[in-house]
């Protein structure tokens, strides 16, 4: 499996306990980086508090009571947020925040619970185009015994793991993989329409949202998506994202069209120069056209850059990808139509990373009117997506397999 960087790092630090903190300076260690910004939105099914850092650094966060809070302690020397506290945008588990400097190395976000709660996952994003790293935490409802249990745990560990010192041994990583979620097109690029005003990028957006849901409640992944509004990003960004963060699957999905109503169905796709058939070329030259739509060109990469991209593409990424296509067709063949021949070939774009296994899933044809209407379906986009999500699993399943 190949390594990743967007993990959470369970390391549990003196939240509970803030006289425990070290009373030294910062002589002798990297310099801390500062907290730049932090927001919270809110409803009552989930919540999300996304930190704005410097540079990439460690976290963690514990469960308190009297009042109940989650309390989320990064690794940082300062913050500059204009406004320390106040009330997360919506409305739901989550009634106020309030940030502050815990202890010279440590910046705290306490949430306030206005009923109990817990953490879903939690994990980093590397520094990407501009935007600088995040600590990215989401949170979902408990029980109240749940939340007690947690708020016990957390109280019995508090105080006994201490931030690591300047020489000493590493941090605990956790080795969940990264699954990074494509959802095609977005902005000014709406990919396929029907006549009646049904967008490719909005379906998919919600398929990949439910997907990732699925994905992070098995508790097996740490699950990221290249967007998650409608907002436009280019080819070249949504593979650079994935190599950043070293991902260890990034899988695209999208519903195209073709002038032939008849074909209908989903399919998977690996990356290859020559197209299965000329179907299959069509579509990921479409594809491949989106970012002229917003008027960027695509890169133009010598001779002997292509040359060492496809030698490593042939190679191990590539076996890779076609594995994790037949693992999720051979979830989705029982429930749900798809294309004859659905593992497929063609050159998108998308799947040229030479260091991350890449798939593209055709979840069928706005052209085709059955699937229009399993498409528009919450009952079939949840059965598809509890398939997809078994066929990652299987895939990442094999991996531990081999020798």
């Amino acid at each position: 499996m190949t390594r990743h960087i967007l993990t959470p790092l369970l390391l549990v630090l003196a939240l509970a306990f803030p006289g425990m903190a070290p009373a030294q300076d910062n002589a002798g260690l990297p310099p801390l980086p500062n907290v730049i910004d932090a927001r919270i939105t809110a409803t009552p099914e989930r919540a999300r508090l996304v930190i704005d850092l410097a540079t990439r650094t460690e976290f963690s966060f514990v469960s308190l009571d009297s009042p109940d809070r989650l309390a989320i302690d990064v690794r940082a020397g300062t913050f500059s947020i204009p406004e320390a506290e106040g009330v997360p945008a919506g409305e739901g588990m989550i009634s106020a925040y309030a940030i502050e400097q815990a202890a010279f190395d440590r910046v705290r976000t306490t949430l306030t619970l206005s009923s109990p709660a817990q953490v879903q996952q939690a994990y980093v994003l590397d520094p990407f185009e501009g935007q600088p790293a995040r600590l990215v935490v989401d949170i979902i409802p408990a029980t109240a015994e749940e939340f007690a249990s947690n708020v016990e745990r957390d109280r019995s560990t508090s105080g006994t793991v201490s931030p690591t010192p300047a020489g000493g041994s590493e941090l605990p990583i956790a080795t969940r993989p990264l699954v990074v979620i494509d959802p095609g097109h977005g902005g000014i690029d709406s990919g396929a329409e029907t006549a009646n005003g049904i967008r490719e990028k909005d379906l998919v957006l919600a398929f990949s949202l439910r997907l990732q849901e699925l994905l992070v409640e098995s508790g097996r992944f740490d699950v990221a998506l290249t967007r998650e509004t409608d907002t436009y990003l280019r080819l070249e960004e949504r593979v650079a994202l994935a190599r950043a963060n070293k991902a260890d699957l990034l899988l695209s999905i999208h519903a195209d069209s073709f002038q032939q109503p008849e074909i209908r169905g989903a399919s998977v796709y690996t990356r290859d120069e020559n197209a299965t058939d000329v179907l299959d070329k069509v579509l990921a030259d479409t594809e491949n056209r989106s970012d002229v739509i917003a008027g960027f060109t695509m890169p133009q990469m010598g001779p002997e850059v292509v040359d060492i991209l496809l030698d490593l593409m042939r190679r191990e990424m590539r076996m890779q990808s076609f594995t994790a296509a037949q693992a999720i067709v051979h979830q989705l063949e029982p429930s749900v139509t798809l294309r004859r021949f659905p593992v497929r070939q063609a050159d998108f774009f998308v799947l040229q990373a030479p260091d991350v296994p890449s798939v593209l899933l055709e979840l069928g044809f706005l052209s085709n009117a059955g699937d229009i209407a399993n498409l528009t379906q919450s009952d079939w986009r949840d059965r598809t997506a509890e398939a997809i999500a078994r066929g990652i699993s299987t895939y990442f399943d094999s991996l531990q397999e081999e020798p």
